[in-house]
């Protein structure tokens, strides 16, 4: 069985696009890791890969503290292209190895060729694990096909209780198979941390919305939330999601308000 990711970790998106926000995403990520937030998540996509410069400088000194995952262009999927792609990611990040190499969303290229390229990356100790982004159902089955036993490790998808959609088969679907989730954008871009209805549940447990809206996520095994870790304010806050619980009352009230999928939905993507 695969060890599951910590429960919440630190978004990069947006980061490495102003040299003058530079020392500040520094140390909000920092922040994050002294806080026990120890899963990065970036990719090659941000800033042209800025936002992995920007964790290289964060986690120097702290390797060993830190679950660094990052994400490949679908163009870069080939057997020539993924060895090209993934030596400039380490290269930009500092490191000898990623934790976690993801697959940003599904292309043209055979997920066979992917695959293959993939394992030969853990294989040459490139890569620890590998998984997939904004898969849904029907592409995880035709992954599994291809993918060794055991092969896929995670699955990076849109979640939060305002996006409920993966819950009628996704989520269920990895569970099943040990696929962990890593839930992007779990405070809706930012909605859902000045939703009153969720302020209103926070003001009763002493906490904010967006505390809510992250243990509504963490409360699941399997799911790790990455919010984006935009300021050192932003970071401590999220953090203390970790601490919250909530209890089955509040869980009803939260799906009173963001209903539960009845059907399938097809797969959110921003």
């Amino acid at each position: 069985m695969k060890s599951p990711l910590p429960r919440m970790g630190l978004g990069t998106w947006h980061m490495g696009e102003s040299a003058s926000q530079r020392a500040a995403e520094v140390a909000a990520l920092r922040a994050g890791i002294e806080l026990g937030l120890n899963v990065i998540d970036t990719a090659e996509m941000y800033a042209d890969g800025g936002a992995e410069e920007v964790v290289r400088e964060a986690i120097r000194g702290r390797r060993d503290d830190v679950f660094v995952v990052t994400k490949f262009y679908p163009h870069h999927a080939s057997r020539k292209e993924l060895p090209r792609a993934c030596e400039k990611s380490l290269e930009r990040l500092g490191v000898d190895a990623i934790d976690l190499y993801l697959l940003h969303w599904r292309g043209r290229i055979p997920l066979a060729e992917t695959v293959e390229a993939l394992d030969r990356l853990v294989e040459t100790g490139k890569v620890e694990r590998w998984g997939v982004s904004n898969f849904d159902v029907e592409d995880m089955e035709e992954l599994a096909g291809v993918a060794r036993m055991g092969g896929i490790f995670a699955n990076q998808v849109l979640y939060n209780p305002a996006r409920r959609g993966i819950e009628f088969d996704l989520l269920p679907w990895c569970r099943e198979r040990n696929v962990q989730l890593m839930a992007y954008s779990p405070l809706d871009e930012g909605a859902l941390a000045s939703d009153r209805r969720l302020a209103t549940i926070g003001e009763r447990l002493g906490a904010s919305a967006s505390q809510v809206a992250l243990a509504w996520i963490l409360r699941q095994s399997g799911v790790c939330a990455i919010p984006k870790a935009g300021s050192l304010e932003h970071v401590r806050d999220n953090a203390k999601a970790l601490e919250l619980r909530l209890d089955e009352e509040t869980l009803r009230e939260i799906d009173r308000i963001f209903t539960p999928p009845s059907r399938k939905q097809r797969l959110e993507i921003i």
